[in-house]
């Protein structure tokens, strides 16, 4: 009974640590990458889908494989630092970031099927519920996160009502994705790499 007990406490404190310590399994280049993915959506958007509330299903195809390649290649990381890591907290960290983080995508994934099967003229808010949900992602991991993530999850929800505020016919425009989450991914990127990776590297 001791020993069961104290192998909860330490369970405890690992996951107590996990919370408070940064995690370090977000990285520049991932983050980088997916802002280059995101302007490049934004440019195949205005070649190829020119009036996208007439050829909405090309329009989500297009964004979600965006987010799909983006998220994939962030979450590919992860799971290899969490795997070559010696240090328990190191995978307890990844396990608590992806724990915190999936549930805002996963509601952003069943609106958007909700919006489209339900009201398909009322897809134009998407962009903009899409740059929120992103926002309440990077605001759950706060804790986790170097400081100045805060301001990078603030631009995203400012960007989220900026998209909805604006009238329909612009907020399905390649701007209205590529802006955000290009600039977006590029101050996270910047963040990330000052706070974290330069600092480790120097040392």
């Amino acid at each position: 009974m001791e020993l069961r007990e104290a192998l909860t406490q330490i369970t405890e404190i690992r996951q107590q640590m996990a919370r408070t310590e940064v995690f370090r399994g977000y990285r520049a280049m991932p983050a980088a990458f997916s802002g280059v993915v995101a302007v490049t959506a934004a440019t195949i958007q205005a070649m190829a889908i020119v009036e996208p509330q007439q050829r909405l299903g090309a329009y989500l195809s297009l964004w979600i494989g965006a987010a799909v390649l983006s998220g994939g290649s962030a979450v590919m990381e992860m799971m290899a630092r969490a795997r070559d890591a010696d240090s328990s907290l190191t995978r307890a960290q990844t396990a608590l970031a992806m724990e915190q983080f999936l549930p805002c995508l996963a509601l952003g994934g069943l609106v958007t099927l909700v919006v489209v099967r339900s009201s398909p003229t009322s897809a134009w808010i998407l962009p903009g519920l899409w740059q929120i949900f992103y926002s309440l992602g990077i605001f759950a991991t706060s804790r986790l996160l170097p400081r100045g993530m805060s301001a990078v999850a603030a631009f995203y929800a400012l960007a989220g009502l900026t998209t909805l505020a604006v009238p329909n016919e612009w907020a399905l425009s390649p701007l209205a994705m590529g802006v955000p989450f290009g600039v977006g991914q590029m101050l996270a990127a910047a963040v990330l790499y000052c706070a974290l990776e330069r600092d480790h590297g120097a040392a």
